[in-house]
């Protein structure tokens, strides 16, 4: 019996390739279905996310079963894609590094590990798991929950959005209080305003030259738009102001703002200018209570943060590799029963 590991991933594979593979958890029951009525397949976990689409199965034929996964995504997509495939060993390490973040578009990311309990247990419900994958993915969790707690490969934040909310609880500790405005609703806004999401904002205005944009972005993250000329009357209202409109000069001035931050009671005023040209001037953050960051100042923390991150891949591949020795001890000897 092997465990075979073949899909497609950020490194080998365009966005709107990945789009296309995707498979979405109503058809997830369908997809592993078809896996177990290839010749040789015992089990199969199909792990689709935003950034791979990864088979993980127990096999006697290594070849049919990738062929066979290389049809079905063929069916899905409409042309062949390129597909890097592992067996055991090497599949049972690349599953380890996927859990524990270090095969992630950012190094050490968190989410990755509830995104493959997920897949695991959604293979479970559909009765597609067998003994060795259960073993294997059960040793997986171990795995990544040693990475994450053993070393620092998940510390600090790594991308604009997730430096944004680190410094924001730093302001405002919690932040399910919070008001954040959006000024101008470009990706890397939409990006940022779902960080601060995820830790707790509830409520987020939307205002954009083009109202019918404001009214989209708000509609697809639960917030309120708002006519871009009126912006200002809200002010008094807001905790947070993430602006990238791509107006050719500053619109948040100290003439501005200085008058309307009177009327806050000394409130704080965190701004993350995510625009460039930029949105803010400097000399904002001087006002009493702003506190403003750009996204050359946003990156060079998270780079700090990514740079921590690399030296401890080291640590964490040679705990991997231990892990993954246990493992196929564990396997080999089932094979002399």
């Amino acid at each position: 019996m092997n465990i075979f590991c073949a899909g497609i991933n950020h490194k080998i594979a365009s966005l709107s390739m990945r789009e296309q593979a995707a498979i979405h958890d109503r058809e997830m029951a369908t997809v592993l279905e078809q896996m177990r009525k290839i010749d040789g397949v015992s089990g199969a976990v199909m792990l689709s996310t935003c950034n791979r689409v990864e088979l993980y199965a127990s096999t006697l034929c290594p070849l049919q079963t990738l062929q066979g996964f290389q049809k079905i995504l063929h069916e899905r997509s409409g042309e062949m894609l390129p597909l890097y495939h592992h067996t055991t060993p090497t599949a049972v390490r690349h599953l380890f590094r996927v859990a524990s973040g270090l095969d992630s578009m950012v190094i050490g990311e968190t989410e990755i590990l509830g995104q493959v309990k997920k897949a695991y247990m959604l293979a479970a419900e559909c009765g597609t798991t067998t003994s060795p994958l259960h073993r294997l993915f059960q040793h997986a969790f171990r795995v990544a929950k040693s990475v994450r707690t053993e070393t620092q490969i998940t510390r600090g934040a790594v991308s604009v959005g997730s430096v944004a909310v680190e410094l924001a609880e730093k302001i405002f500790g919690k932040l399910d209080q919070c008001r954040v405005m959006i000024l101008g609703a470009g990706e890397i806004s939409e990006r940022t305003a779902r960080s601060l999401q995820s830790r707790g904002v509830r409520s987020v205005i939307v205002s954009n030259r083009t109202y019918e944009r404001a009214a989209a972005l708000a509609a697809e993250i639960g917030g309120m738009a708002l006519h871009f000329d009126h912006w200002e009357k809200t002010f008094l209202d807001v905790d947070i102001i993430i602006s990238s409109t791509g107006a050719p000069h500053a619109i948040l001035t100290v003439e501005k703002l200085k008058p309307l931050l009177k009327q806050r009671q000394q409130r704080p005023l965190f701004v993350i200018d995510l625009a460039v040209p930029r949105d803010a001037e400097p000399a904002i953050n001087k006002l009493p209570g702003v506190f403003l960051y750009d996204i050359d100042s946003l990156q060079q923390i998270a780079a700090q943060s990514l740079d921590i991150r690399r030296q401890e891949v080291v640590r964490c591949e040679s705990m991997i590799e231990e892990h993954a020795g246990t493992f196929l001890k564990w396997l080999q000897s089932r094979k002399k029963h």
